[in-house]
């Protein structure tokens, strides 16, 4: 499965920076479905309201998904790789 890679930067209500990937497919080219992902996960992180949209979030590039991106994008729609500050 290919799938399209959404670099994200968010910062959190403490200040500090949020950094993930969203992972969806890549036939998903709409930046507001990928912001609702985002936001999803943010709600997930008890972070809902801060700021997500294009200036946070671009599409970085496309790639083949492993097994597990994969079961996760059947399961929910998207993928969340955690990178930094998400804890």
């Amino acid at each position: 499965m290919k799938v399209a890679v959404w670099d994200t930067y968010v910062t959190k209500k403490d200040g500090t920076i949020m950094h993930f990937d969203i992972i969806a497919p890549d036939d998903v080219k709409d930046a507001e479905i990928i912001h609702t992902f985002g936001k999803e996960y943010l709600l997930s992180k008890n972070q809902e309201g801060q700021a997500l949209t294009a200036k946070e979030c671009r599409f970085c590039h496309i790639e083949n998904a492993s097994s597990e991106i994969e079961e996760s994008i059947q399961k929910q729609g998207y993928y969340i790789l955690e990178m930094q500050g998400c804890g």
